[in-house]
């Protein structure tokens, strides 16, 4: 069955991009402020491009030798520039929550075995309950992955946060106690609010004396290791058993691509691995995919990653995170010189938390979100922060300049009604 000439299907494909085009975002522009989205490096779109060309699955070495290296090339790099063991196993998944899940999977199985039960072969029932522990606000992702690997998400212990969002180790220290058996605490770098991050070294002596598993949910905020400016924030987060990482968040390649790594490899694999006889294992020092991830069928997504990280080398990334986290002070800055603004939290990294009041006090973020966005000069997007709506600004795009920043600062505040 013919599909009909070149020149047809690219008449298609401008017929289809025109028909999207009205309800497309610009997310990969240098005024998107949302949901911590960067936009698409050059070098990495064109490496998607081959990807969609070459059509391959990494899923095993022996269905994509080229795709098992590079995958194996950029894990390394990964592990390397996050600071994290070199021995850590690492998965290429969809996203966080992906790699969430992949983790916490991980954490079950070794908590469960050290406890004489093997999840894999006989499943929970009648298994020890497994207790996860989590700040009061950590990501949404967390509790979705404890619902997803059978854990519960009502079931997380929840302890205290401060006023940045950072887990409070005091509390951790009351509710450990409390956990009797296998125990996964998770930690989380870069609140997604706030761009706060928890105290790892004592969180990490806190779980070790428990002798529980730590996970650190470090979508975004784990490329912090990357900078030297602001590497400090994940001073202690290398001692966690387990971390996720978005590449399509601060490292700006196309979507989709999260990152898992495991400092054990052995119970990562036993939790992820399939095995069939037609599946051709890979030989000694060879790389198959599908042993760290959820898919089988899986798309070559760690060649837009080893395209980004070889043109940008060390000094690269360092500066596509230090340069973010500048204009986001920036905004910062300009925004709470004006009466009526609030910036909520201290701007340690790229999130810039804000609230607007007017001259009775009335809260009225909501309406100056709506204003922006529909104003078209940026975008950015509402959380809800203690109670109250916030405006949540999100800088991570390889693009932005000092001009974006002070360009939607201005649309900011004229959307505000305040004067600049």
């Amino acid at each position: 069955m013919s599909s009909g000439t070149f020149e047809e299907a690219l008449g298609r494909a401008y017929a289809l991009a025109d028909a999207a085009d009205a309800g497309l975002v610009a997310s990969a522009g240098p005024r998107y402020f949302g949901f911590v989205t960067g936009g698409s490096l050059p070098v990495a779109l064109a490496a998607d491009w081959l990807v969609s060309s070459w059509d391959q699955n990494a899923a095993l070495h022996v269905m994509s030798p080229a795709a098992a290296a590079i995958e194996q090339a950029a894990a390394g790099w990964i592990l390397d520039l996050l600071g994290l063991p070199t021995t850590a196993s690492v998965g290429f998944v969809t996203g966080a929550h992906t790699a969430n899940v992949a983790a916490l999977a991980a954490a079950r199985h070794d908590v469960l075995r050290r406890a004489g039960w093997d999840v894999e072969a006989d499943g929970l029932q009648g298994a020890p309950r497994v207790h996860v522990v989590a700040g009061a606000d950590a990501h949404v992702s967390i509790a979705a992955a404890c619902r997803l690997v059978g854990l519960g998400a009502a079931n997380v212990h929840r302890v205290a946060s401060d006023d940045q969002g950072r887990l409070i180790p005091d509390d951790l220290r009351r509710i450990l106690p409390t956990c009797s058996g296998p125990t996964i605490v998770c930690a989380q770098a870069g609140n997604v609010n706030t761009g706060a991050f928890d105290p790892f070294e004592p969180i990490a002596d806190l779980a070790r004396a428990h002798g529980a598993w730590l996970h650190i949910d470090g979508a975004f905020g784990l490329w912090a290791a990357a900078s030297p400016e602001h590497r400090p924030l994940v001073h202690g987060a290398a001692r966690a058993d387990s971390w996720t990482v978005d590449a399509h968040k601060w490292l700006n390649v196309p979507y989709d691509c999260g990152i898992v790594c495991v400092a054990h490899p052995s119970p990562h694999r036993a939790a992820m691995a399939q095995s069939a006889a037609y599946l051709i294992e890979a030989g000694a020092g060879a790389r198959d995919g599908m042993d760290w991830v959820l898919e089988a069928s899986r798309r070559a997504r760690a060649v837009p990653v080893y395209a980004a990280l070889r043109s940008l080398g060390r000094r690269g990334v360092a500066d596509l995170v230090t340069r973010c986290c500048r204009m986001a002070a920036r905004a910062a800055d300009r925004l709470r010189a004006h009466p009526g603004l609030e910036i909520l939290n201290d701007v340690v990294l790229n999130q810039v938390l804000a609230r607007f009041r007017d001259a009775g006090g009335e809260n009225v973020t909501e309406a100056v979100i709506a204003r922006v966005q529909a104003g078209g000069r940026c975008w950015m997007g509402g959380t809800n922060w203690r109670g109250e709506p916030a405006m949540r600004i999100s800088v991570s795009g390889w693009q932005t300049t000092e001009a974006d920043i002070d360009e939607s600062v201005a649309a900011i505040l004229e959307a505000a009604g305040v004067s600049a």
